[in-house]
C-alpha cells in the first residue's frame, strides 16, 4: 500500500467492530462473582431497601412529642422500657414518657417517630439521677431512664421502609458493569444472582526465533520476550481470561498449530510479530489460511503493520507488530476496545483529555502519531492543569517503537494528527489517558 492508502484509526477500528458479533452469551453469576463483567439482564429488587424502618443511630426511639422542650439546660427525663439490637425484633412499644435503646440498622419500634442519638442523653438509675456521663456509647446494661438534652423532630434519625429502593424496581440496567458498588446493590436488593455476558477468553501468541522465554538462555541471537508478558497482562486488564499459546518459531507450520489451539480455546486471538512484509513474516499467510484478513496498514505510528483477520465461524484474529511499543499501541487502538465490545461494555475506548506540550514534537508524514507523554502532577500525583483547562505534559523518554522504558513510563498518549509533521511547545493537544499504577 502507498502512504495515501493506508486506513485512518478510525476507519481500521470501525472495520474490527463491525466484525465483532455483539456481546458474548450470558451466563448466571452471585453478584460478587460477576465483579467486572457487564449485565445482560436488568437487576429488580426483589426487597424494600430498607425493609422496614429503622434507626440511623445508636441511641433511644422516642416519641418527638416528648422531647418537644428539651435543651442542654432543661433535658426532659424518659422511663427506658426495653431495647432493640440490630437484627432484633421491636417486642416492645413506646408510649407517653417511655424511650427504648435502639441500635443503628435495627427496626424502629410501634409509637416511636424519632432517634435521638446516644450522644444527646444521660443515663439515668431508678431514682432519677445520673447514672454515668452523657454522651456514653449505648452498651452496657439498659438503664432505667435517660436524659435527652435535644429537641428532636419527627422522622429524625429514621430510615423509611424503601426510601432507597422498592421491591420490583429495576436497581440496574442491562450493560451495567458490576463493579464493587453496583454488586452490593444488588445484593443488597435482594438478588441472589445475576445475568452478566461471560467473560471474554483472548489467546496470545509471541513469535519470532530470536524470541526467549523468561529464564531462557538468550545465547548470541535471542532477546527476552517482552511481547507475551505485556499483552497477557493488558489483556487480563481489559476484563478477558487468557490463553497462553506461548511462543511461536518463525515457520508457518509451528503459527498454525498454535493458532488453531487458539481459535478451539478462545473467542480472538492475538499474534505479536510477523506481520509485516519480510521473508520469515508468517502470520498474514497463516491468518489466510484460517480464514480471511480484513486489513494489515493503518495510518498510525508507531504501529502500522497491523493484521486483522476473520474465520468463518466468526473468532476474530489479530496480528500485532513485534517491537513491543507498537504492539502497545496498536493494542490500545483496535484490540482493547474490541475485548471490550466482546464483553457488552458500553464504552469501549479510553478517556481522552485536553493536554499542553511543554516540549517540540516531531513525527512521520501522513500517520496519526501516538507520543509516549508524562503528565506534570503535584505533590498529590494529581495532573495539574493551566489556566485553560489543559494537561501539561512532556515527552517521556526516546520515542523508538522498541524503547520499553519510555512505554513504562507513560501515563498518557499525546495525539499528533496526520496533516502535521511537527508541533513546538505551547502547542494544544489531544491526550489519552493509560494505566498507570
Amino acid at each position: 500500500m502507498s502512504g495515501a492508502d493506508l486506513l485512518s484509526v478510525e476507519a481500521a477500528r470501525e472495520r474490527v467492530l463491525a466484525a465483532i458479533r455483539g456481546p458474548l452469551p450470558a451466563e448466571t453469576h452471585s453478584p460478587e462473582a460477576a465483579l467486572g463483567l457487564v449485565l445482560a439482564e436488568p437487576v429488580v429488587a426483589a426487597t424494600d431497601l430498607p425493609p422496614w424502618d429503622n434507626s440511623a443511630m445508636d441511641g433511644y426511639a422516642i416519641r418527638s412529642v416528648d422531647v418537644a422542650a428539651a435543651s442542654d439546660d432543661t433535658p426532659v427525663g424518659l422511663r427506658v422500657v426495653g431495647e432493640v439490637p440490630a437484627g432484633g425484633v421491636a417486642t416492645v412499644e413506646v408510649g407517653a414518657g417511655t424511650a427504648v435503646r435502639i441500635a443503628t440498622g435495627a427496626p424502629l419500634p410501634a409509637g416511636a417517630d424519632a432517634v435521638v442519638p446516644v450522644e444527646e442523653t444521660t443515663p439515668l438509675g431508678p431514682s432519677g439521677a445520673a447514672a454515668g456521663p452523657r454522651g456514653r456509647d449505648a452498651a452496657g446494661p439498659l438503664p432505667a431512664g435517660c436524659a435527652v438534652h435535644l429537641a428532636v423532630k419527627p422522622g429524625d434519625s429514621i430510615r423509611r421502609r424503601g426510601e432507597d429502593v422498592r421491591a420490583g424496581i429495576t436497581v440496574l440496567d442491562a450493560g451495567t458493569t458490576m463493579t464493587p458498588a453496583a454488586i452490593a446493590l444488588a445484593a443488597g436488593s435482594g438478588a441472589a444472582s445475576v445475568s452478566v455476558h461471560r467473560r471474554p477468553r483472548i489467546a496470545v501468541l509471541a513469535t519470532g526465533d530470536e524470541i526467549r522465554a523468561a529464564g531462557e538462555a538468550l545465547g548470541d541471537a535471542g532477546i527476552p520476550d517482552a511481547n507475551g508478558p505485556g499483552l497477557r497482562a493488558m489483556v487480563a486488564a481489559a476484563g478477558a481470561t487468557v490463553v497462553d499459546l506461548g511462543i511461536a518459531r518463525d515457520r508457518l507450520e509451528d503459527v498454525l498449530a498454535r493458532l488453531h489451539r487458539g481459535l478451539a480455546e478462545a473467542d480472538a486471538v492475538i499474534v505479536a510479530g510477523g506481520v509485516s512484509v519480510g521473508p520469515y513474516d508468517v502470520v498474514k499467510r497463516a491468518f489466510e489460511s484460517v480464514g480471511r484478513v480484513d486489513l494489515w496498514r493503518v495510518a498510525v505510528q508507531p504501529g502500522k503493520p497491523f493484521a486483522f483477520g476473520i474465520t468463518p465461524d466468526g473468532s476474530v484474529l489479530f496480528g500485532l507488530p513485534g517491537n513491543p511499543v507498537s504492539g502497545f499501541v496498536t493494542f490500545e487502538l483496535f484490540v482493547r476496545p474490541a475485548i471490550r465490545r466482546l464483553g457488552g461494555h458500553r464504552r469501549l475506548l479510553r478517556p481522552s483529555d485536553r493536554g499542553v506540550l511543554l516540549e517540540p514534537v516531531t513525527k512521520a508524514p501522513g500517520r496519526r502519531a501516538f507520543i509516549r507523554a508524562v503528565a506534570r502532577r503535584d505533590a498529590a500525583d494529581t495532573p495539574v492543569r493551566d489556566a485553560e483547562g489543559r494537561v501539561p505534559v512532556v515527552l517521556a523518554g526516546r520515542q523508538g517503537s522498541h524503547v520499553l522504558s519510555t512505554m513504562a513510563a507513560a501515563d498518557v498518549l499525546a495525539v499528533i494528527p496526520e496533516t502535521v509533521d511537527a508541533l513546538p511547545a505551547g502547542s494544544p493537544i489531544e491526550l489519552i489517558w493509560v494505566d498507570r499504577g
